[in-house]
């Protein structure tokens, strides 16, 4: 049965709609960056570009840089936008758009995110790398899917006890990265991570302005979460939808941080350029 055009909505030229992409746009390999205005502080680096294109904040180039053809894409902020983003991108990959059929045989993309973050670890520092391992989602967005085949429930529980979570919020999911990308980019300068994703900048990350937090100590008790040794060690947006989403859907994905800002001393870089410079290019030689 063909997909609603009402479920899977097409440009008037056949490109997927908020991407407004095409299958022949892409590389099987794509790297996630959040601002659009670092898409082309990645693609500087590529010996040529052969497609480019813009919609909303969604901007996306395509070219090769040592021979490997990789496509990069701005998510912009928040797991909503990466629900937007994944699902598109296997829909390039594993729906055939005339047909609006899925297709038989299935397209592994492999995903890479490269972002900032801030540490929640002393021992983390400020212009450091992190690889996530695990992703905690503490947003409540993976809910909307059936997830019992990628959650954690041991780190899950010993988690929500912890923290004394609320009954009214989500509850938080434990998600592992792709053991595959992993191996590639693993290191001896690069830290393993265990990153949480909240749903917002300011409340929802314990930051205070005028609004008063349901759980003040929220961010102490996330911090000295201790499971077998994993500690939450940074604190974004994005990552636990980005592997959450691949792994249902059958891509490899692996979200890797600068580190710019360290939560429990304070501090942030003083070399934000150059931080952000040298991890895209140990990114690109990894790749």
């Amino acid at each position: 049965m063909a997909i609603k055009d009402s479920e899977l909505i097409l440009n008037p030229d056949g490109s997927i709609y908020h991407l407004n992409l095409k299958p022949e746009n892409i590389s099987n390999t794509i790297i996630f960056v959040g601002d659009q205005d670092r898409v082309e502080k990645v693609t500087k680096h590529f010996d040529t570009i052969e497609f480019k294109t813009q919609k909303r904040e969604f901007k996306t180039q395509t070219g090769t840089y040592k021979g490997k053809r990789i496509t990069v894409i701005s998510t912009g902020i928040g797991s909503d936008n990466i629900d937007i983003v994944l699902n598109e991108l296997d829909a390039l990959v594993n729906i055939d758009l005339k047909t609006r059929q899925p297709k038989p045989l299935k397209t592994c993309l492999n995903i890479i995110r490269i972002g900032t973050s801030g540490s929640l670890q002393e021992d983390i520092p400020v212009d450091s790398f992190l690889m996530s391992k695990y992703a905690l989602d503490i947003n409540g967005m993976m809910h909307s899917y059936k997830i019992d085949s990628i959650t954690n429930t041991d780190i899950e529980d010993a988690f929500i006890s912890h923290t004394n979570w609320h009954q009214n919020k989500a509850r938080p999911i434990v998600i592992k990265n792709s053991e595959v990308l992993q191996a590639k980019f693993e290191s001896n300068s690069i830290h393993e991570g265990f990153t949480a994703t909240a749903a917002g900048f300011y409340g929802p990350q314990g930051r205070v302005l005028r609004l008063p937090l349901q759980d003040a100590d929220l961010n102490t008790k996330i911090n000295s979460f201790n499971y077998n040794g994993l500690r939450v060690t940074n604190l974004e947006m994005e990552t636990s939808a980005i592997y959450g989403l691949s792994k249902l859907l059958g891509h490899n994905a692996l979200s890797l941080n600068a580190i710019i800002a360290n939560r429990a001393t304070g501090t942030f870089s003083n070399n934000l350029e150059k931080t952000i410079e040298a991890f895209i290019l140990y990114i690109l030689e990894k790749i």
